[in-house]
């Protein structure tokens, strides 16, 4: 005969004793089925001890919510007073599932249109109708990884987030509404708090496009319809975002962290870009004495953009990414020396602009007294001595080398094809601008490892107290 042992359980937490007892007495039943060595579907018990926990779970957040209501006349919030308007069961989302709650509802006082609000829901900073803190942050992170059917699926086979798929595409958005007025104000207490590794002796910025697929709305038309036309017909066009990266270097220019930075086609990438420059600038302040430099590729638009910098005070680091120089000079060394000949030519003019100072200018000079130029300006020569004369001044790879900085772009060129192509190319896939942004923004955090301090930050603003008014 088991022994029995006593519990002895507050008053207030009585609701909890039922859900326990169930979840304990369900593996009593299977520890005495186990005995029998027979084969087991371990599954099925791992299955049923999460349900067992999640009803746990479930009671205590519906006491805990309970405990944090304030059933009052009138009460103070934020300094303004709101009357009690009446009660109702209101629902809360938990990670376990719904709990339901029974709470007042307030409006504030000579607002007669205005929306009703409660306690538990502004205490806990809860998003939308009643989705806690947790659960919004849990669902935003599965839609910024992959598609709200994937998330569905996802936390299904984890057992949590009991919800139907609907809500994984809409909970998220509603988040990001809510972050995005306050992503600068957040942005700036992330970046002041960022530890910076004491091996840091440099910082990158570096700037690029990629395409990204929009909709856009299509004319009807002219004429009758066919049966089968779509109501709303709209056409899937490919137009350019700008991707962006902050990256901290040590003495031999390896990459230590990287933070992102995304704009959609139609954002405003200049203010992107000022974020970054400001980023940039409270990190110096923090530690003066690290080298600064930019790269890209030869757009102007990307050099004009990373001009900001410049208010900074400081004279940083132009670099055109040095890749993009070799894949230029390759295909011209094809066209003078053959396909068979051009590797090595290559790889000598590559340790030229790796150990020489003069390099582009002797290169340039090889390429124009080549006499393979062709009025073409298709023509690899030509396309060659043109990016040479255009960028030749942001091609010191030599003295960035012995500086210990970076002298390649393929952070943001990576950034753009893992904050992009992975989640937002999609075979089929178009996007609207607004909630487009929102799946890029979360996307960044997520990428740039400050996605639970930023969430953290932003329910941490939300919150607000709810006292009782004389």
């Amino acid at each position: 005969m088991n022994a029995k042992i006593v519990i002895e359980v507050p008053e207030i937490l009585k609701d909890m004793v039922k859900p326990i007892e169930m979840v304990i007495a369900r593996i009593d039943a299977r520890v005495r089925d186990a005995r029998g060595g027979q084969a087991v579907d371990y599954g099925a018990v791992e299955r049923e001890v999460l349900d067992g926990l999640a009803a746990v779970a479930r009671g205590a957040h519906g006491l805990m919510l309970g405990a944090l209501e304030v059933n009052a006349p009138r009460v103070r919030i934020e300094g303004k007073t709101y009357s009690r308007v009446g009660r109702e069961v209101g629902t809360y989302y938990t990670m376990s599932g719904p709990v339901a709650v029974e709470r007042a509802l307030y409006r504030q006082d000579g607002c007669r249109n205005s929306k009703t609000v409660d306690a538990i829901s502004l205490r806990t900073g809860a998003i939308g109708g009643g989705w806690l803190p947790e659960t919004a942050t849990a669902m935003a992170h599965l839609l910024q990884q992959g598609t709200s059917r994937e998330g569905h699926t996802t936390a299904r086979r984890f057992g949590q987030l009991p919800y139907a798929r609907a809500s994984f595409e809409r909970v998220p958005h509603e988040l990001a509404e809510q972050y995005l007025p306050q992503q600068a104000d957040i942005e700036d207490e992330l970046i002041q708090e960022l530890e910076i590794p004491k091996e840091t002796r440099s910082i990158s910025l570096a700037l690029d496009r990629v395409s990204l697929p929009m909709e856009e709305p299509r004319k009807r038309p002219v004429g009758r319809p066919r049966k089968d036309a779509p109501k709303r017909p709209v056409s899937r066009l490919f137009h350019m975002a700008y991707c962006a990266t902050l990256t901290l270097h040590d003495a031999e220019g390896d990459g230590l962290h990287t933070i992102r930075y995304a704009c959609m086609p139609n954002g405003d990438a200049a203010l992107m870009c000022e974020g970054m420059a400001a980023d940039l600038g409270r990190l110096l302040a923090r530690r003066p004495g690290l080298k600064v430099a930019l790269l890209g590729d030869g757009a102007p638009e990307n050099w004009n953009l990373l001009g900001c910098v410049s208010e900074l005070g400081i004279k940083p680091f132009e670099l055109i990414d040095f890749w993009h120089v070799i894949e230029k000079l390759h295909a011209a060394a094809i066209v003078i020396h053959g396909t068979e000949q051009a590797t090595s030519v290559t790889a000598q003019w590559k340790l030229m602009l790796r150990n020489s100072a003069d390099a582009p200018d002797k290169i340039l000079a090889a390429l124009e007294n080549s006499g393979r130029e062709q009025l073409n300006d298709k023509c690899p020569v030509h396309e060659a001595i043109t990016y040479l004369r255009n960028n030749g001044q942001r091609m010191g790879y030599t003295a960035a080398r012995r500086a210990g900085l970076p002298i390649g772009s393929g952070t943001v060129e990576a950034t753009c094809k893992t904050l992009v192509g992975v989640r937002m190319k999609r075979c089929g896939s178009r996007w609207k601008e607004t909630t487009g942004d929102h799946v890029l923004q979360l996307r960044a955090l997520a990428l740039s490892d400050r996605f639970e301090a930023a969430m953290n930050t932003l329910f941490t603003q939300r919150r607000m107290a709810v006292r009782r008014a004389a």
